[in-house]
C-alpha cells in the first residue's frame, strides 16, 4: 500500500480535487436559491469550513479572506477557521514536499520547464536555511515549487512537518484576523469593485505581471 501511494500521488490527488469539484458543482445546482451569487453565498455559509480546508490545500488568500468575511458576518467561527485553514495548508505542503520524496522522476519530468525556479529554491534553502519554510507561503510563484524542492534533498521530514504546521497556522491567522476586524470595510470595497470592475482590472494585471517579471528575474539571475 505504502509503494502504491508513492507511484500514485499525482493520480490520487487528482481525483480527490474531481471529487470535491464535481460535490461543489452538485451542492451548487442542487442549492434552494436562485441565481448564481446567491448559490455561492448558501454554498459557502453551508459547506464553509469543508471547503475551506480543500481550498486552503488547493490554493492560497482567497479562501482566507472568504473565511474572514464569514467570520466577520458570524457565519464562522473565526479560530476554528483559523485552525482549519492552518491544516488544510499544512496538508497541502505536504503533500509536495513527499511528492518531491518519494517521486523524483515524475517531479523531474512534470517539471522540466521549472528548472531554474528549482535551482533558485535550493539556493534560498541553502542560504536561509529554516526559515525560508517559513516564509515560503508568500512567496507567489515559489509556493508549489519550494516544498517539492525541500522533498528533493535529504532535508528532515519531522522538522520540514513541524515549521510548516506553525507556519500554516500563522499564515490563516495573518490573513483571516485582519480581514475579520476590517470586514465592514472590506465588504463596502468588494461592493464598489463589483460594479466598476474596469477600474479594478488594470491594477490586478499590473500586480500580477510585476510578480511574474520579478520572479523571472530572479531566477535568470541565479541562473548565471
Amino acid at each position: 500500500m505504502k509503494e502504491f501511494l508513492r507511484n500514485n500521488a499525482g493520480k490520487i490527488l487528482f481525483i480527490v480535487v474531481a471529487l470535491f469539484v464535481i460535490f461543489l458543482g452538485y451542492s451548487l445546482y442542487q442549492a434552494p436559491v436562485e441565481g448564481i451569487e446567491n448559490r455561492f453565498v448558501y454554498l459557502l455559509k453551508t459547506y464553509g469550513y469543508i471547503i475551506l480546508f480543500a481550498w486552503s490545500i488547493l490554493e492560497g488568500e482567497a479562501g482566507l479572506i472568504m473565511a474572514g468575511l464569514l467570520s466577520h458576518t458570524g457565519d464562522m467561527n473565526m479560530y476554528m477557521a483559523i485552525f482549519i485553514a492552518g491544516l488544510g495548508g499544512f496538508v497541502g505542503d505536504q503533500i509536495y514536499f513527499y511528492t518531491g520524496r518519494f517521486n523524483k522522476s515524475y517531479v523531474h519530468r512534470k517539471f522540466k520547464g521549472q528548472r531554474r525556479k528549482f535551482a533558485l529554491a535550493h539556493i534560498l534553502l541553502q542560504k536561509y536555511g529554516w526559515p525560508i519554510i517559513f516564509v515560503q507561503r508568500y512567496m507567489y510563484g515559489m509556493r508549489t515549487i519550494i516544498p517539492i524542492s525541500i522533498g528533493l534533498t535529504r532535508y528532515s521530514a519531522k522538522t520540514f512537518a513541524f515549521i510548516n504546521l506553525i507556519s500554516a497556522w500563522c499564515w490563516a491567522a495573518i490573513t483571516i484576523v485582519p480581514t475579520w476586524y476590517f470586514g465592514e470595510e472590506i465588504l463596502i470595497v468588494l461592493k464598489w469593485l463589483k460594479e466598476h470592475w474596469y477600474y479594478a482590472l488594470p491594477f490586478a494585471l499590473l500586480i500580477g505581471g510585476s510578480i511574474v517579471y520579478y520572479f523571472h528575474v530572479m531566477t535568470k539571475k541565479k541562473e548565471k
